[in-house]
């Protein structure tokens, strides 16, 4: 006779897409992030102990990684398309680059913290008082 399958209770995308909208990934209601990309030590609405998080340079990398495949491709095709000045091209791009950066970062921290709440990564699976 075959075991039931394990329940998720963390589900990873409900996890991902608290921690894109800078939410708490068990609650989904406290705020995960102090400032631009500060973690909170615990949730303030549920308590969650946040502290074990480490995204270190994971969301740097997707950052890079997601913008770098989206501005690459629209500016050649800009380019090859119309034709604009150098430096017109090389201003725009810039503003594109950046202001997608900064606002990919925080969400990808977010996502990052997400994934290792709902693995039980890094400590998280310690404290099981906080289910949501």
């Amino acid at each position: 006779m075959p075991l039931p399958a394990p329940v998720d209770d963390r589900p990873l995308g409900r996890a991902l897409r608290r921690g894109f909208f800078g939410a708490c990934p068990n609650c989904g209601r406290g705020r995960l992030l102090q400032g631009y990309l500060r973690l909170r030590p615990t949730c303030p609405v549920c308590g969650e102990d946040l502290s074990h998080a480490r995204a270190d340079d994971g969301p740097a990398y997707l950052t890079i990684l997601v913008v770098g495949h989206i501005v690459a491709p629209t500016l050649l095709a800009v380019f090859v398309h119309w034709r604009p000045s150098p430096l017109l091209l090389m201003t725009f791009f810039a503003v594109a680059a950046v202001s997608l950066s900064l606002a990919l970062l925080p969400r990808f921290k977010g996502m990052m913290v997400g994934i290792q709440w709902s693995r039980r990564m890094h400590g998280f699976g310690k404290a099981e008082s906080h289910h949501v």
